[in-house]
């Protein structure tokens, strides 16, 4: 019941933010390869930032 109240961490934040990078860049994709592959990089360096976090949250 309070896992709304829940207050979200860093990596919960970015996995959301490139879930939607990814999923705007495959809707653009259909129009705009130029600016789909722009959305992308930005994806993936929220994926970059997600990996890091991990592992560093891993070696405590």
């Amino acid at each position: 019941m309070s896992n709304w109240l829940k207050r979200k961490t860093r990596i919960e934040k970015l996995e959301r933010k490139y879930s939607e990078l990814m999923k705007k860049s495959f809707k653009i994709a259909l129009r705009d390869k130029e600016e789909s592959e722009k959305v992308q990089k930005e994806a993936y360096r929220v994926f970059d930032e997600i990996k890091y976090l991990t592992l560093q949250k891993a070696d405590k």
